[in-house]
């Protein structure tokens, strides 16, 4: 399930505030409450931790966890039901001053359903469960090789999801008895077109069409990868989205893992070009007309309002309550959000000329 910007923009400014928020013991409360899950039975078990708290030895930090366990039952008592998504709270003592009582409590529903049940008290909140919600869910093929074994796998956000492995026939370099060299070489090579042809197809059938797939990194040992590459096995539409060619020592789950860590430059690379396309295309129509853009928070908020805008460029640079703004209004009229960086030269042209801009559907006098 993917989150939308709004969504996005809205968990990690949560996470943010929250993740400043320190205890000098462990007694600041976190609670995940899976999709689903009765409230109730939640309810029940933090008054029993708040029963068990009175055995904490320190008066002061006794004191904080019992408070903290108090507001999040109060506040876990305004919900009739668990949201549909689960619900992660978080209670606590935040004041920076030691014996002043501060306590406090925050909730959010999560964009994405959540599966574990958790309970804690420590000395920060336990944010890592959301945090991984904000993973990106662009999606690269991955193909490692050599002329033994092919396996194919997706890389989504930082997880690698095995697909296919494969085998080939490819003899081995010696030859039976009894068949001259070129026959043998003849073997070798046809069966390692079949194979190429194997792998090929499998990869027409798990990457070709595949929604958010962003771009495909092939390795493998020696030179097997090169030669499958450069003959015309793979469907050209794939071919285009190749973005890196590696080197590897091994091939199987190995040979993925280390795929994904020789290859942390170009999928940083694929993800500054998309950005660099969209930008670009947002200059080169401000170029012919700027009637068939906006630009600055006004003109760009306004066009927004008015439905006319497809794709939205907000730099983040911008505060992130504006941010949240433009994409609260463009979830509403159905536009593209892109959150455009600074560390490129596109991304400060962006930044330059008002810090959000945008590419209208149709031209607007």
């Amino acid at each position: 399930m993917d989150i939308n910007p709004a969504q996005k923009l809205k968990l990690r400014k949560f996470i943010k505030d929250l993740s400043r928020a320190r205890a000098r013991h462990t007694e600041l409360v976190t609670v995940y409450v899976p999709q689903g899950y009765d409230m109730t039975k939640i309810i029940n078990h933090l008054a029993q931790e708040k029963g068990t708290a009175e055995n904490i030895k320190s008066t002061q930090t006794r004191k904080n966890v019992k408070d903290a366990l108090e507001r999040m039952i109060q506040h876990l008592r305004l919900y009739k039901q668990t949201p549909p998504n689960g619900l992660a709270a978080f209670a606590g003592n935040v004041s920076e001053k030691e014996g002043v009582s501060d306590v406090e409590v925050w909730s959010i529903e999560p964009p994405i359903p959540l599966k574990i049940r958790l309970y804690r008290c420590d000395k920060s909140f336990v944010l890592d469960v959301l945090e991984k919600m904000l993973d990106s869910k662009e999606i690269y093929g991955l193909v490692v090789m050599d002329r033994r074994e092919g396996n194919l796998a997706l890389l989504k956000g930082k997880t690698i999801i095995p697909l296919t492995t494969t085998t080939s026939n490819v003899p081995g370099k010696t030859k039976a008895g009894g068949q001259s060299a070129q026959r043998f070489a003849r073997l070798r090579e046809g069966a390692a077109k079949d194979f190429y042809k194997k792998i090929a197809e499998y990869m027409k059938e798990n990457f070709y069409g595949l929604k958010d797939l962003k771009g495909i990194i092939i390795g493998g040992p020696g030179h097997t990868k090169n030669e499958f590459v450069d003959q015309n096995y793979i469907l050209q539409n794939l071919k285009d989205m190749i973005i890196g060619i590696k080197d590897l020592s091994y091939t199987g789950d190995f040979g993925l893992e280390e795929l994904v860590d020789k290859s942390s430059e170009n999928l940083a690379s694929a993800e500054i070009a998309a950005e660099k396309k969209i930008i670009q295309r947002f200059l080169s129509k401000l170029a012919v007309s700027s009637d068939a853009v906006c630009y600055g928070e006004e003109d760009s908020m306004k066009k927004l309002k008015m439905g006319v805008v497809d794709t939205l460029l907000v730099s983040e640079d911008l505060s992130d309550e504006k941010i949240e703004s433009f994409a609260k209004e463009a979830e509403l009229m159905g536009t593209k959000v892109n959150v455009i960086s600074t560390e490129t030269r596109e991304g400060v042209q962006i930044k330059e000329i008002g810090k959000v801009a945008g590419i209208l559907r149709y031209e607007v006098k």
